[in-house]
């Protein structure tokens, strides 16, 4: 009994610390023009948030991490970054970057 509500506290925090992040921008800024510049930067970042979680992933390799430059990861990335900045197609990208993963892993 006393786990379960040991348990039911913890949900209840994870949710709080996933809810209020989001309803707070919400609540303050619901109702104002906001200047044009921080909307464009706001624009930038989902961007910088996917390159940081990406990143450590493509140039290391390890434990301890150990920086490499030339994984199949980061082979496959370039192009893929390539198609994603010409087509702008998420699909085309995600299709692009899964079958030159699957391809170059084959024959590497």
């Amino acid at each position: 009994m006393m786990i379960e509500r040991e348990y039911s506290y913890i949900v209840l925090g994870m949710g709080l610390v996933t809810f209020l992040p989001r309803l707070l921008p919400v609540y303050f800024l619901a109702g104002r023009t906001l200047p044009g510049w921080f909307i464009e930067w706001l624009d930038l970042v989902p961007a910088a948030v996917l390159s940081a979680l990406l990143l450590p992933a493509l140039v290391t390799t390890g434990t301890p991490k150990i920086l490499t430059l030339y994984s199949l990861e980061m082979i496959v990335a370039i192009p893929t970054f390539l198609v994603a900045v010409k087509t702008k197609s998420l699909s085309g990208t995600v299709v692009t970057g899964m079958g030159l993963y699957w391809f170059l892993g084959s024959i590497l």
